[in-house]
This record gives structure tokens, sequence and C-alpha cells, in this order.
């Protein structure tokens, strides 16, 4: 079934971002490698009133489609998905308001070219009976999904039919907002039954041939993290579960929140068998730990020098989370002291939603032009950026402020490469 996407020989990753240098860094690192590259926009940041990024989904193709063609990447390298397709934008509306708003914004991803879909409805809507794990019953799941994808299949091409991911467990886009130390994993018997009546939701609306193109299900491995911790992956734990679609089904598991795993551990996600990996907030929690050093070692150069003019980068960040604290507030919760760590350095990255903002912007271009004709001194680099700084002296990175950046986000994505090859030493 996996033979269907070409990148899929063992496995492959998915990044679910919208930033423009972390997916710079990864058209640019496909393009060298040769590599297919799978990109995810999820519904909270493309849908087809613009999301939270202020485009739709045949502006992000635009978008990602124009940085690919800047990297050289070709592109039929790159392949496009999207992630939790379903009402969960509209989850407080009646379910049939949601649910047409939902096929509005399906009917959008795969007429922009999208051909990876994760079709998700395990949300309730504000009409909804909830089961005892506070979901919608799995029928109802299952016979909404299958209602989206006769969406699909009806406003996408024949020659381009999209490949479809279900699931009826699945993990809250961004990171748990709640307590993770109590993680619970799919039990067996939930993944067959929601196999099983999703396949029998599909036959029902006559989409047997689209069945054949669910290639993935979505289940919760035992891997995620929360503002300040990670659950790192237990293959015991998962025993069951691998066992299970290994002996009974075509189909792989989809894995999200893999973020800030272990590379073993992601290797070991694979070989039993959940074979897509999704990671998002890890990357620009990897652009920040640079952005952030830079900012540091910009006032242990100038702060003495009155005729220079400092970003002031990491106290605009703060002072603009707090005067628009509507993409952190229902996700990070302590003292002041508490709230004013995680707004900079919360596993959740909630940071991320605030780059676009225009005086975070000015102060972000303000720092990277007072770095574009320095070369940093090397002590410096080695008090905060210690690994950035033995690429250096090994000739595997320049001393630039664009190359300590990419080179950040880069070992996230080399960790990632190392879990989908086949070769263990890579």
């Amino acid at each position: 079934m996996l033979d269907l996407l070409p990148a899929a020989k063992n496995g492959f990753y998915s990044l679910c971002t919208a930033h423009p240098t972390v997916l710079r860094t990864a058209c640019h690192k496909a393009a060298v490698d040769g590599s297919h590259l799978l990109v995810e926009s999820t519904s909270n940041q493309v849908d087809q009133f613009g999301g939270y990024t202020g485009m739709t989904p045949s502006q992000f193709v635009s978008f990602i489609r124009q940085i690919a063609h800047e990297e050289n990447l070709d592109r039929n390298q790159l392949i496009l998905g999207g992630d939790h397709l379903g009402p969960n934008r509209w989850k407080n509306e009646k379910a049939d308001q949601a649910m047409e708003k939902a096929a509005t914004l399906v009917k959008s991803y795969v007429e922009a070219g999208y051909r990876k879909i994760h079709l998700d409805t395990s949300m309730p809507c504000a009409d909804d009976r909830k089961n005892r794990l506070g979901l919608p019953d799995v029928d109802l799941i299952s016979r909404r999904s299958a209602e989206l994808c006769r969406i699909a299949e009806t406003y996408s091409s024949a020659e381009r039919r999209p490949w479809y991911v279900i699931g009826t467990d699945v993990p809250p886009p961004g990171g748990s907002r709640d307590s993770i130390s109590q993680l619970r994993i799919t039990p067996v018997d939930e993944v067959e039954e929601t196999i099983n009546l999703t396949r029998q939701a599909f036959e029902d609306l006559g989409l047997q041939e689209a069945w054949e193109r669910v290639i993935a299900v979505v289940v919760q491995p035992g891997v995620e993290f929360g503002d300040e911790s990670i659950v790192v992956y237990t293959r015991k734990k998962a025993t069951p579960l691998s066992k299970f679609i290994k002996e009974n089904h075509t189909q792989v598991y989809e894995a999200h929140s893999t973020d800030y795993q272990t590379k073993q551990a992601l290797k070991q996600m694979v070989s039993d068998r959940f074979l897509i990996l999704k990671v998002g907030p890890w990357l620009t929690y990897a652009y920040r730990e640079v952005i952030f050093a830079l900012a540091m070692m910009e006032k242990e150069i100038w702060a003495s020098h009155k005729t220079m003019t400092l970003s002031g980068l990491i106290e605009t960040i703060e002072r603009r989370m707090i005067a628009n604290p509507v993409f952190w507030r229902d996700h990070y919760h302590g003292s002041e002291g508490e709230l004013s760590l995680k707004r900079k350095y919360s596993y959740s990255d909630r940071l991320r939603y605030y780059w676009p903002d225009p005086e975070i912007s000015a102060s972000l271009e303000r720092l990277m032009n007072n770095f574009s004709a320095l070369k940093i001194p090397e002590g410096l680099l080695s008090q905060y950026l210690p690994l950035q700084y033995e690429a250096i002296v090994q000739g595997r990175c320049t001393n630039s402020a664009p190359d300590l950046i990419a080179y950040g986000i880069g070992r996230v994505l080399d960790i990632y490469d190392f879990a989908v090859s086949k070769r263990r030493g890579k």
C-alpha cells in the first residue's frame, strides 16, 4: 500500500509547519539529497478562510512551490498533505454547520493539489453526544470520515486521486494541553474497530476504490510532548499495536507528536510499522534556539557600542506575546515567572505563531542585519552555539547567521533521516 507514495521505501517523515525558513532549509536539503519531501499544513494553519497563516490551500501551495523552485527542488519531489482535515476549526458549532465547512475545507485542499489527506473527524461538535472518552462514537466518526472522503473523490482529478489517513484516537495538533504523565496508548481492539467501521462506511457510500488508498491509521503509540516534558517511545508498550498491524492489515500507522524523540526511538518506531512520523514544533523550536543565541551574542558584542542599534528581539517577543495572548493563554499555566519561561522555551513552542508579527519581524530583520557582515568570534560561538562551532571547525558549516540557523534546523531533519534510512549508520 505504501508503494503508492514514492517516498515510502522504509517509512518517511512529514513536516507540519508553515515557517518559511524551516521550509526553505528542508527544500534545500531534499534537493541536495535527491529525496522526496512531504510537507503538510494543518486545518488550523490553512483553510478556506485563511487559517492563522492567512493562506488558503491554493495560496499555501503557491507559497511552498515557490520556495521549492528557489531551492532547486523538483516539483515532483514535493508531496503536499492536509493534516486534521475535518470539523476541528468549527467544533463549537452544531454538527451540520461544522461538517458543511469541513466539506468545503476538504474540497479546497484537493482542488489545490494536495495528495495526502488526513480525514480527522475525531472531535465532538457542539450538539454531539460524547462517549466515556469525551469523543463521538466511533461509528459516527467513521461515517463522517467517509462523507469527507466522498467530497475529496468528487473534486480530485482521476489522474491524481488522494491517499488517505484515518483514525479515531488522534493526538491534538501541536502537543498536549493536559498532563501527559498518564498517557493512554490506543488499545488494539479500538484500532480494529476503527478500521472495520471506516471500511464499512466507505463501502456504504460506494468508495471501495478509495478505501484501497487508505494508507495509514493514526493511533497513540505512547509518544507526546507538553509544555516542559516529553514522553519517549517505549517499544514494549507499543508491541501489541505493532504486532496487530503487521499481521492483519496492509495499512501502517501514522504517528503524531513525534517531536523531541531520540533518533533511536524514532528508528524503533519505523521498525514497528509507525512508518509515517509527523514533526512540527521541534523544527521551529530549533529555529528559535539559534535566533535566541544570536540575540544573546548580539548583546555581548555591541552592548557597550552606543552607536549600534540592537534588535531587542527577545524583549520584543515577550512584550508582543503578552499584548496578544490568544495563541498561548489556553496552553500555558503557572506563575508569572513560569509563564515567562514557557513563552520563550516551552516544547509546545507557541512562540511559532508570533514570528509574522510586524514588530517581531522588524526586530528579527534588525538582528540579521547586525550580523550580515560580521564574523562572529569563535569564543562566543563555542559558548552559545557549541554544535555549530564544532561544525565550523570541521568545515561543515560557515560562520554566517543564515548558515547557523540552517544547521540548527538541519540537525532535526537529520534525526528523522536517520529514522527512515535503511542504513543504521547514516
